[in-house]
């Protein structure tokens, strides 16, 4: 957001806190034409409650919008939780103003129907305290690939306070209560960076050494262009087995939208690099041939 989209959002706050508070300031000059000093006093004060609530409300998400950065942009959710938390002050600030000592009965009065109403509304309860708690920790942002366990992969469309939209790789939009995604495990792929280490495993058979292995895998790797070049690929020796040597070959990557058609072209190269270095898994077929029995003596063989 711009700053003139900034400075247009601000001029309906500021209106209205400068004028509630020049009318606090002028309230004895004006109730002395018109009367009824008490009620009109007590409005324009909750008037400037609510002013000023509004005014910091966009303050601050002024303030998030200018420390964002374009790939991880705070959620929504944060913005109005900060926001409602102004205006509940604000409220319970005018609730006292006009009932005085009588505001804190009512709220205590009022204890028993909101306790029957969260018991009721418990699962919707549950999904906005965990929206909540997704906002505040901010496990991840609006942009940001993640992969929830057991759940879903894909990028982070929309942090509600119910619930939240995850676009997959292959294009399906999927809704997920806060509740469900707050007990699982949660990868971030594009924090604290966009960049990462994947592998792919590659088992080749005993007859081809590691070194060499290593050298034709590295060399297939400095031809991708998909994966980053720095840091440079590695070679790592993950198991050696009776089946054979299992190798994992390590590359950066700069996104994680990237990850199939990297792997996808790591094996094409790895795969052309080692038939062009005429290796080969052997393979070995047996074989039953059932035997015809011998011919008895003085008789003809069967045709």
């Amino acid at each position: 957001m711009t700053s003139k989209q900034h400075a247009r959002r601000l001029v309906w706050p500021s209106v209205f806190a400068i004028l509630s508070v020049g009318l606090i300031l002028f309230s004895s000059h004006i109730t002395a034409l018109f009367g009824e000093y008490k009620t009109f006093t007590l409005g324009i004060t909750a008037l400037a409650y609510f002013a000023v609530a509004w005014l910091v409300s966009r303050l601050a998400s002024m303030a998030l919008d200018r420390a964002t950065t374009r790939s991880r942009p705070y959620p929504r959710l944060l913005r109005d939780l900060i926001a409602a938390l102004l205006f509940f002050i604000a409220f319970a600030a005018t609730a006292s103003l006009f009932l005085g000592q009588g505001a804190i009965g009512a709220l205590a009065g009022s204890g028993l129907i909101l306790a029957m109403l969260g018991f009721a509304i418990r699962n919707v309860v549950a999904d906005t305290l965990s929206g909540i708690a997704l906002g505040v920790e901010g496990p991840f942002r609006i942009g940001d690939w993640i992969d929830i366990d057991g759940l879903a992969r894909g990028k982070v469309i929309e942090i509600g306070w119910r619930t939240t939209r995850i676009l997959t790789r292959d294009s399906t939009y999927m809704i997920l209560p806060n509740s469900q995604i707050a007990r699982q495990r949660i990868t971030n792929y594009s924090a604290p960076r966009p960049q990462y280490r994947a592998q792919v495993a590659i088992m080749l058979d005993h007859t081809m050494p590691v070194g060499r292995a290593r050298d034709v895998m590295l060399k297939a790797a400095m031809n991708a262009k998909l994966i980053q070049q720095d840091p440079a690929p590695d070679v790592r020796v993950l198991a050696y087995e009776e089946g054979g040597i299992t190798y994992a070959l390590r590359f950066w990557l700069s996104r994680f939208d990237r990850d199939i058609d990297c792997r996808d072209e790591v094996y094409s190269l790895v795969d052309e690099a080692l038939r062009e270095a005429d290796y080969y898994v052997p393979h070995r077929r047996l074989e039953l041939v059932r035997t015809k029995p011998l011919a008895l003596e003085g008789a003809r063989p069967t045709q």
